[in-house]
């Protein structure tokens, strides 16, 4: 992607009858009524699928997406803090996957709030009641804030799961090298690593955005800086990647190395009858992290599809058919809205797979914990390993 041709796309897909909207990329032209609908600031790739003159969004996907993403926000909201009230307990604390999870929920619940809240307002409401909800969140400061953590605990989110997915392929399929790499110690560094990367990688963002004041009635919006929507553009060209189809193949392919380990595992235990409880439990977190990475593909993947399919559309110049470009609109709100469903599915999943998780929460909320108890009496007794206990299950 040259600068060139973002220059020419941004001159041809402006209307060409509004001087406004022709200087400005990030505006979209409403024919029917002569107005001028700013461009998500959020998702910046998105706008140009929508930066088309002569095509509004699509009904359909816009009230799904508006009446299904508060219940995805207050399942998640709830599911979240459950799950890392879970994770921070005294005997789930002992276990390295437990501050994977625990820095996932903690991930989750900030991008539930800083990007899918703020999407479902900015997105949603005000799109569907043609009115400016919360212009808080356009001030300078609070708008690049915002941006700031919504990019952060996206990428946060997404390269936890990738990590513990690494972790996991460690403790499985090189056996030898889990006690030195995954132990509580190693997984609270690689979180901070993490942690780190992810507030540098986003605060680049927020200096390419400021408030504009937008229209006849001078409504404050917050949108990419005129001079910098090239760099904007490229920048969250390169943030998708990041965020969808890297992990993707990462997860992806340890993912299939250690079923193919399990697989064969499993055959030489049942030949040799040789099932401890440390295995089941180290069994039990591996199915947890699949089902996670299963479902992270699964509701990543199809909004990934039709973005990139956008900005094909954009490239090769297909915007001849307006149809063509409202059903992509459509199915994108569809597909967003499932893509926000990673950020509440989690407690669901761990409630299912996870029988000590289970049993943990439902002590939690008993009042039956007891004081001794802890799953680190599960070591294998007979085994040529120290007879101290293991540091991690994972």
């Amino acid at each position: 992607m040259d600068a060139d041709f973002l220059k020419e796309l941004f001159v041809r897909i402006s209307n060409p009858g509004e001087n406004e909207t022709k200087n400005d990329p990030c505006l979209r032209f409403n024919s029917s009524n002569s107005t001028q609908i700013p461009c998500n600031d959020n998702d910046f790739f998105l706008s140009f699928g929508e930066l088309n003159n002569s095509t509004e969004i699509s009904h359909e996907g816009l009230v799904f997406f508006t009446y299904f993403t508060p219940i995805i926000f207050i399942v998640g909201i709830v599911g979240n803090v459950l799950s890392l009230m879970v994770f921070v307990t005294k005997n789930m604390r002992k276990l390295s996957a437990s501050v994977y999870l625990a820095a996932l929920s903690t991930a989750d619940l900030l991008a539930l709030i800083f990007f899918v809240l703020i999407e479902w307002v900015k997105r949603g409401l005000r799109e569907e009641f043609r009115s400016n909800i919360a212009e808080f969140l356009d001030v300078n400061g609070i708008c690049q804030l915002t941006i700031f953590l919504s990019y952060a605990s996206r990428f946060l989110s997404t390269w936890l799961v990738a990590s513990f997915t690494l972790e996991r392929y460690i403790g499985i399929c090189h056996p030898l090298k889990r006690r030195g790499i995954c132990d509580i110690n190693s997984s609270k560094k690689i979180v901070v690593i993490l942690v780190l990367i992810s507030i540098f990688i986003s605060s680049i963002r927020p200096w390419l955005n400021e408030v504009r004041h937008i229209g006849p009635d001078q409504t404050p919006w917050c949108l990419p800086k005129t001079d910098l929507v090239t760099v904007s553009f490229i920048y969250d060209c390169v943030f998708a990647v990041c965020i969808t189809f890297l992990p993707f193949f990462v997860i992806t392919t340890l993912n299939i190395l250690i079923i193919r380990t399990l697989i064969e595992r499993s055959r030489q235990h049942r030949k040799c009858n040789f099932i401890t409880e440390e295995s089941i439990i180290r069994f039990e977190f591996t199915v947890i992290l699949i089902t996670i990475s299963i479902c992270f593909i699964a509701f990543n993947s199809p909004y990934a599809v039709v973005w990139f399919k956008q900005f094909h559309q954009t490239r090769t110049k297909t915007f001849s058919s307006g149809s063509k470009v409202d059903t992509l609109q459509n199915i994108l709100f569809f597909t967003k809205t499932a893509y926000f469903l990673n950020y509440c599915i989690n407690f669901f999943l761990y409630s299912v797979t996870g029988a000590y998780f289970r049993k943990e929460l439902k002590a939690f909320f008993t009042y039956r914990r007891k004081v001794n108890e802890s799953y680190q009496r599960c070591s294998v007794q007979n085994s040529h390993q120290s007879s101290s206990t293991p540091n991690s299950w994972m």
